[in-house]
């Protein structure tokens, strides 16, 4: 039987305010367990909350940033439940009436066809505590540092069918919240965090099959596994006359193990009502105004400025415009050294390669924009090569040198040049090897052109990379032919 997947995200993106969403306390992350719940965090008698205006307004622009619907007024709720690191015993949240109602996002898979992806609404909640399990013993600790942080969560509508496509929008949400500057990204600290709803149904069938819901989903690697192995179990337990039970699950990404948590609750169980303590929010035109005016470039226009501005191609300028430093270094490096293509080509590649290698943000990279731009300098002016370049970047990278120019000078790697010297290294190499020069003479013409490279390389070793490789490639030719 062909099957056929369906796959609704739940995103939870932790605002970048410096205080929580109803208290004064810090949001600042890494403190000591315990330090920064106060009073309101905690729910303690007495206590009143007040709504945090800077999460309202990053909420907006969240809103403004995918042309959703913000509705004029919104209402806090309470969702009652009972765990260790929510000390309320319930989570202020919203529900009927959300900040933002709906919405889309635009996707480009790998075969460069595009996907709108609904977004049903998105939300405004306090977080939770967190439970820490692994230094303990039979017991479990809490922290409650991050109760009361702001979220935006953010509902999809069931529009995606397959890993590929559900990463796709991972990336491209992380890219939008990142460029407004309403959330850092950074999974690793639980800053955004994904809850994967999955079922399968027969291909052709228009009914919805149970879902399960995979949650806190800390990177897009953990995301595209987790979907390929729940996929694949509601298949297996289908197939063999089973039925899929509404669960939440959880993944843990260094084992690869997914196992069930719980029953999945619905709405009801939840008792919501409207936070007594909280009134209405009611938005204005003149704050929509004010926040439309304060909207930076978005991904897709960024993206489409540079395939005209560039003359990149659709991938490339997808890549580079999708993160808001990313984008900031490659037009820095492009404008200083007047070549964005080759700019291009240098961070997708060493660039990129070094900085996944060394777990390292481009916020964070030893080789900073100029640098590129200084290396890419010497590259066009033929001061050096493009193998020998890859070697001035390393050891840019690192540190073993203020710049292009100082790592060339140190280590001796200027590019050779000079006609005489390289036609004295290539009468070295056919000297010493003559069989292969008098093969090649025997080779039909059109059999010669890969017989070169053998003397290419050769011609290269000789000059340990030094010679260029364009005046190489002539002088032998001119020497093999006659």
């Amino acid at each position: 039987m062909m099957w056929e997947t369906v796959i609704g995200l739940e995103i939870h993106a932790q605002l970048a305010t410096k205080t929580k969403i109803f208290s004064g306390a810090s949001t600042a992350f890494g403190a000591e367990p315990n330090t920064q719940a106060c009073a309101v965090d905690l729910g303690l008698p007495g206590v009143l909350p007040v709504v945090n205006e800077e999460a309202i307004n990053m909420a907006i622009k969240f809103g403004l940033g995918i042309d959703a619907e913000i509705n004029k007024v919104n209402v806090f709720e309470r969702k009652n439940y009972f765990y260790p690191d929510l000390p309320k015993g319930y989570q202020t949240t919203q529900l009927d009436k959300p900040i933002v109602g709906a919405g889309h996002v635009d996707i480009t898979l790998a075969d460069g066809s595009t996907k709108t992806v609904r977004i049903h609404h998105a939300h405004l909640e306090e977080d939770a505590g967190k439970s820490l399990h692994e230094d303990y013993h039979g017991m479990s600790g809490i922290d409650l540092n991050r109760a009361g942080t702001p979220l935006i969560e953010i509902v999809t509508e069931p529009d995606i069918n397959n890993s590929e496509e559900a990463v796709a929008f991972a990336k491209k949400l992380h890219s939008i919240v990142t460029t407004l500057g309403i959330c850092d990204g950074n999974m690793a600290q639980g800053s955004m965090r994904f809850d994967v709803n999955i079922s399968v149904r027969p291909k052709g069938q228009k009914e919805l099959g149970t879902r399960t819901e995979t949650k806190n989903l800390n990177s897009f690697k953990f995301m595209e596994a987790a979907i390929h192995k729940e996929v694949a179990r509601q298949i297996d337990v289908l197939e063999d006359g089973g039925r899929i039970v509404q669960e939440t699950r959880l993944y843990n990404g260094d084992t690869g193990e997914a196992r069930s948590m719980r029953s999945k609750e619905e709405a009801n169980d939840y008792r919501y009502f409207p936070c007594p303590d909280l009134l209405p929010v009611v938005i204005e035109e003149s704050r929509l105004e004010k926040l439309r005016g304060e909207m930076p470039e978005m991904p897709d226009a960024k993206k489409a400025r540079f395939v005209s501005e560039y003359s990149l191609s659709e991938v490339d300028a997808e890549i580079l415009a999708g993160n808001q430093a990313t984008a900031a270094f490659f037009e820095t490096a492009a404008k200083t050294s007047g070549d964005a293509k080759l700019v291009s080509n240098w961070m997708l590649g060493e660039v990129s390669k070094a900085l996944n290698a060394n777990d390292t943000a481009i916020a964070d990279s030893p080789v900073t924009a100029e640098m590129l731009a200084g290396l890419i300098a010497r590259i066009k002016d033929n001061t050096i090569s493009g193998n020998i370049a890859k070697k001035v970047f390393e050891a840019l990278w690192n540190g073993e040198g203020k710049d292009a120019d100082d790592v060339i000078e140190k280590k001796g790697l200027k590019q050779v040049t000079d006609t005489g010297a390289i036609e004295t290294m290539i009468d070295e190499v056919l000297t010493a090897n003559a069989q292969q020069v008098e093969n090649y003479r025997a080779a039909p013409p059109e059999k010669r052109g890969k017989m070169i490279g053998f003397f290419v390389g050769q011609a290269m070793k000789a000059s340990k990379g030094k010679a260029n490789p364009g005046m190489v490639n002539q002088i032998l030719k001119k020497k093999l032919d006659s």
